[in-house]
């Protein structure tokens, strides 16, 4: 994923590497208690999704998984010797809606674990929370904000998904940070720094990808970009902002 992780043994040298946190680095406290968090959130996306969602759609939503599986394999590099690649918690949001595409975060983030050993299986849910849910429920949020700022979404659609990609990014960043400082791994003042400062440019990286895959989208199937249900509030705010 595009979240680094700062390793204990590293924090001396401010060495950072790019995975999914694996077991070890969150505590069991922590790590429970962001299971929970997933589960009820998850639960929720099911039932939202359930109801809203539109149902010629269904087949975009494994579409976007296994797209965003395969593009999480390939890494670009950054500064320092690290890379990343494309989380996609923004482009899911924008084409199935936030619920829909915090399920489809989950499942990809659980085959990876389960099948891959990407991330450890008691840090799943923090990876869930800080990949899925902080980037699709939170990206979405934005996405919304911006394009009801810049005129609506068919005007604001590539600028806005850009922008909120990379706030996805940083805000991931910045709660794993506080999730590995109220675990001990590391101190705040010392981690958050280190994580912002890669994840500016792993952001950049995720806004490029966003934002030219919508556009690839919008003009090879445009009919795509209009099978979304954003759910009854985040909708209401999307028909606010075309007004």
């Amino acid at each position: 994923m595009p979240l680094a992780i700062i390793s204990p043994r590293a924090l001396d040298s401010a060495a950072v590497f790019g995975l999914h946190a694996p077991d070890g680095f969150l505590s069991v406290p922590v790590a429970l208690l962001l299971w929970v968090v997933a589960i009820v959130v998850i639960a929720i996306s099911v039932q939202r999704a359930g109801r809203s969602f539109d149902e010629r759609a269904v087949p975009l939503m494994g579409i976007t998984a296994a797209f965003i599986f395969a593009a999480q394999m390939i890494n670009f590099p950054i500064l320092g010797g690290t890379s990343g690649h494309l989380l996609g918690a923004v482009l899911a949001a924008i084409l199935l809606g936030p619920w829909a595409g915090t399920l489809v975060m989950a499942s990809v983030i659980a085959v990876q674990a389960l099948l891959f050993q990407d991330g450890g299986l008691l840090a799943m849910g923090a990876n869930i929370v800080n990949m899925g849910i902080v980037g699709t429920i939170g990206g979405f949020a934005i996405y919304v904000s911006l394009c009801r700022l810049l005129g609506g979404e068919e005007r604001g659609r590539l600028p806005a998904a850009a922008i909120a990609a990379w706030l996805a990014v940083m805000l991931g960043a910045a709660v794993t940070s506080v999730e590995l400082a109220v675990s001990g791994t590391s101190p705040l003042a010392v981690v958050l720094p280190a994580m912002l400062g890669t994840h500016i440019f792993i952001g950049i990286g995720e806004a490029l990808i966003t934002a030219g895959a919508l556009a690839l989208i919008h003009n090879a199937r445009p009919d795509l970009l209009q099978l979304r249900d954003a759910g009854p509030g985040l909708k209401a705010a999307m028909e606010m902002s075309e007004s």
